[in-house]
């Protein structure tokens, strides 16, 4: 008897085994359980043809997300975050454990989240915990309640109910934390030389900059270093920005040290030379610099020092974001990004002559890989059966207004980018589509735990 699968995609350029090429993917209970010639004879309850204009990928896997919820739901939410990461392409995310309320950095702050995520996400959603003075010494309950890591900041995060570590206190966590094999995920900017180079501010974006330096990241980044020499343990740089701090990295990877690297589409995509006076929506930290050190970012992306990219979506409201007549130094930080973030990377990186396929690689494979992800990030028999109908020739304006972000406002406002998703399949089924007809059902995310 003929098997009848739940859904059978055919695209003649789908990303396969490390390659485009004709396939049919075929999916039976939200997995994928076979990939063929594309005019193999499967017999399904739904089958698309994807047109030659889209490709088939994989759902992108952002490693990287602050959704606020709870306790600052105003600024983000589960709902609308996870609506935004199905319109982008995004199928798996990992929410940060800061700027909500608790932060997560108990068990029972873990459930919290859980509660308020589990009847919004339309997307499957991970949970990071945090590292934080009073929770060293007691990370191992939070890590067996399933958290993917730790996050921690080495400078003030900007919430009270998050400090920062100190030196010491950083190398105490990766102690901890190698006892486990838990992950040190790293907010990577030091706060001496942050403070010896503080400055009055303004609304020109060269104040902010020269206030946040290169060796703030530098510094930080040492200090991490030493401590997985010390320890052993595992970290992972976030939201790198400074191409200054490469060497280093490039040193401690030779070295064998268990360290990787991400940065993030704004600074790929964005220059300092390039952003206005009182333009706070391009606000950041660490900061976007200037355009070699851009290019200096990708060129590392390529020889594999920067392991991948995630979005850092850290969205707030709007009277934060623009507060005090456009000063740097007094309006909130963080960039809106998680809806476009594919398609700004697509863009970039067509301007360095860069295919999607390392795109893809950076985004679904290798966040997945860090995540300890397993059926996430590939068009592979027995992989969750998350794709995505994507356009890589596709060309659109970003309108704010139009994302599904809770606050309407990003620094990607009125940029032409490629790469327009036309649908997102999340365990086979159809959670976002560019089809008039197309209707939403309740949410279907899963909420994932460590493995």
């Amino acid at each position: 008897m003929t098997e009848i699968h739940d859904l059978v995609v055919r695209a003649e350029r789908a990303y396969v085994d490390g390659r485009f090429q004709a396939v049919a993917v075929a999916v039976t209970a939200g997995t994928i359980v076979s990939i063929a010639s594309i005019d193999a004879p499967f017999d399904a309850a739904t089958e698309v043809t994807l047109p030659d204009s889209q490709v088939l990928i994989p759902g992108i896997v952002d490693t990287h997300v602050h959704v606020n919820e709870p306790g600052r739901t105003d600024w983000e939410g589960f709902a609308s975050a996870t609506r935004a990461a199905a319109a982008g392409g995004v199928t798996t995310i990992l929410d940060m454990p800061l700027n909500s309320i608790p932060p997560t950095t108990t068990p029972d702050a873990l459930q919290l989240k859980r509660e308020a995520a589990g009847p919004q996400a339309s997307v499957d959603v991970g949970f990071w915990g945090g590292a934080i003075p009073d929770s060293l010494g007691h990370l191992e309950p939070l890590h067996r309640a399933g958290v993917f890591g730790f996050k921690a900041f080495l400078s003030p995060s900007g919430v009270d109910e998050f400090p920062h570590l100190s030196t010491g206190q950083l190398h105490a966590a990766l102690q901890e934390l190698a006892g486990f094999d838990g992950l040190l995920i790293v907010h990577a900017e030091d706060p001496g030389v942050l403070a010896e180079h503080e400055n009055s501010g303004g609304v020109g974006y060269e104040a902010f900059v020269a206030s946040r330096p290169e060796d703030a990241e530098k510094t930080a980044i040492d200090h991490v270093i030493d401590g997985l020499r010390a320890t052993g343990a595992r970290a992972h740089i976030l939201h790198l920005s400074a191409a200054g701090a490469l060497p280093a990295i490039r040193a401690a990877k030779a070295e064998g040290l268990r360290l990787t690297v991400e940065t993030c589409p704004h600074y790929l995509s964005f220059a300092a030379e390039g952003i206005p006076d009182a333009a706070t929506q391009y606000k950041c930290c660490p900061p976007i610099r200037d355009e070699h050190n851009r290019e200096l970012l990708w060129a590392a992306l390529v020889a594999g020092d920067i392991d991948l990219i995630a979005s850092d979506h850290s969205p707030s409201t709007k009277e934060l974001k623009f507060a005090h007549g456009g000063d740097f130094a007094l309006a909130w930080g963080g960039i809106s990004g998680l809806q476009v973030s594919l398609p700004a990377v697509w863009t970039a990186a067509k301007t360095q002559g860069i295919g999607l396929d390392s795109v893809i690689e950076w985004m679904a494979v290798a966040t997945s890989r860090l995540a300890g992800l397993s059926t996430k990030g590939s068009l592979s028999v027995g992989a969750a059966a998350d794709l995505v109908a994507f356009a890589p020739g596709e060309k659109f304006t970003v309108v704010a207004q139009e994302l599904q972000h809770k606050n309407k406002l990003s620094a990607f406002d009125g940029r032409d980018l490629f790469g327009v998703v036309h649908t997102t399949w999340l365990a086979g089924a159809p959670v976002f589509s560019r089809d008039a007809a197309f209707e939403a059902g309740p949410p279907s995310g899963t909420l994932l735990t460590r493995t």
